[in-house]
């Protein structure tokens, strides 16, 4: 027991510290950029230029056409959870894939009149932030109702609203206070206050979900590309490492994305793989202990389905069931077998006299007594009534009515235990027949035992017949 408590701390101890290890490495690979940032902005050289517009436009293209494709699984993760945080997710998306590809578009415009090449990335960052901003805020909430999520015109007017900020943007571009560089400092400055609050919120909420966590590292890497924006000049070595470290918060967050439609659907009840095997092995077990209870179950209806509920002995199908299968083997092998078929007589004077309360307790004890002086392998079954029916595998005629007159002689001389009292006086008939001397059919053996036992009771009962 002290070993097992001591491997028991041990474990937990090492679960602790590996849960805050991990918390580490997030935090690392969340703020890994940011030494990237620091390291270009000392140490670049302000004079170095990577002028390419068309590999500009290139990479926006690409980046465009993935972004279509997570805006999409997005939208179906949404369609199926009705989760708000997807929403707004699929809103930021949305937004940023209407704003920024112009940025790509108007590249070869960037010398000529640079603010409408390079203002569009600050205002898709500005509205990305925005929305997951929004979505954080939602985290946790309840599916959004039909009403909302079924309403087409919701969408068009964001859309309508993000043609509107790409319209304004060429406004401002082609204004006097393009000229300033306050237009862009002033939407990656926001962008970088929203996601870092964004990433703020969560830690203050101690959300810690899986796909919450990759949603937070692509957060703060958005935040650190804003920063490395507003540190950089247009096409400065700190301007590309910028637009990386965005695509590459782009990459993480649709690798949340994809990983909630390859399970839940679902940001918010998505769980770690570890937390997937607790719950299957939960489940697993959850199953068998259902299997368990249903094999119970079915036994007991099975014995239910055998049984005469008020003796406990068999019931007429299983009596014919039993007769079928011995004589099947009495065709195979050839072995002797008997049938009795026994009736208690005047039964119903006795409930008449007495109540159908002290039948019942006699029934069930000419029960007990078959039970008491047949053999294990014999089968008694309640056919009908007062009527028994009794299978005896391997015995011929005369050891029936052996049988039948042993049964008969304790039953005369039993004294039945009743709620009015000790009964005696109770009597049987028996009718007996054997397999292939009287029949070599169910039918034929059944009937002849039921005629004997007829016969039995016209010859002044309280006897056994087997002719």
């Amino acid at each position: 027991m002290t070993v097992n408590v001591a491997t028991d701390e041990t474990a937990s101890t090492v679960r602790a510290i590996t849960a805050i290890y991990a918390r580490l490495l997030g935090a690392a690979l969340a703020l890994a950029p940011l030494c990237l940032v620091a390291y270009v902005n000392i140490y670049q050289d302000p004079q170095l230029r990577f002028d390419n517009t068309l590999f500009h436009a290139i990479a926006t293209a690409v980046a465009t056409l993935g972004g279509v494709f997570v805006t999409f699984v997005t939208w179906q993760c949404y369609r199926s959870s009705h989760e708000p945080l997807l929403r707004w997710v699929a809103l930021g998306l949305l937004g940023f894939l209407t704003i920024f590809p112009l940025q790509g578009a108007f590249a070869g415009f960037a010398h000529g009149n640079m603010p409408l090449g390079l203002l569009y990335g600050p205002a898709a960052r500005l509205v990305m932030a925005t929305f997951l901003f929004l979505g954080l805020l939602s985290y946790g909430r309840e599916p959004d109702a039909a009403s909302q999520r079924a309403a087409p015109r919701a969408w068009l007017s964001w859309i309508a609203l993000f043609i509107a900020i790409d319209v304004t943007v060429a406004g401002i571009a082609f204004s006097p206070i393009a000229a300033l560089p306050a237009a862009s400092l002033t939407m990656d400055g926001g962008a970088l206050v929203l996601s870092g609050v964004t990433v703020a919120v969560m830690l203050s909420r101690r959300i810690r979900s899986p796909l919450m966590v990759i949603f937070g590292i692509a957060v703060t890497s958005f935040a650190i590309s804003s920063l490395a924006f507003i540190l950089a000049a247009p096409w400065s070595h700190m301007w590309w490492l910028a637009n990386a470290i965005f695509a590459g918060g782009l990459l993480v967050m649709s690798y949340a994305i994809v990983q909630a439609f390859l399970t839940t659907r679902s940001f918010a009840t998505a769980t770690s793989q570890a937390d997937l095997m607790t719950r299957l092995a939960e489940e697993t077990k959850r199953a068998k202990d259902a299997l368990l209870e249903l094999k119970r179950t079915n036994l007991k209806l099975e014995q239910i389905s055998a049984t005469d509920p008020l003796t406990g002995c068999g019931n007429r199908h299983q009596f014919v069931e039993r007769v079928e299968i011995e004589i099947a083997r009495a065709e195979r092998d050839n072995p002797p077998f008997s049938i009795l078929s026994l009736d208690i007589d005047h039964f119903k004077a006795v409930n008449d006299t007495y109540g159908r309360h002290v039948g019942d307790e006699i029934l069930r004890g000419l029960a007990q007594i078959c039970r008491e002086v047949l053999r294990p392998y014999d089968y008694v079954a309640r056919v009908d009534g007062e009527k028994f029916m009794i299978l005896l595998p391997e015995t011929s005629l005369n050891e029936a009515c052996d049988v039948g007159e042993r049964l008969r002689w304790v039953v005369a001389n039993n004294t039945f235990k009743t709620g009015n009292g000790p009964l005696t006086g109770i009597t049987i008939s028996v009718g007996a027949t054997e397999f292939a001397r009287d029949g070599e059919t169910l039918d034929t053996l059944l009937r002849t035992a039921d005629e004997r036992l007829n016969r039995a009771k016209d010859r002044g009962r309280d006897c056994v017949i087997a002719a």
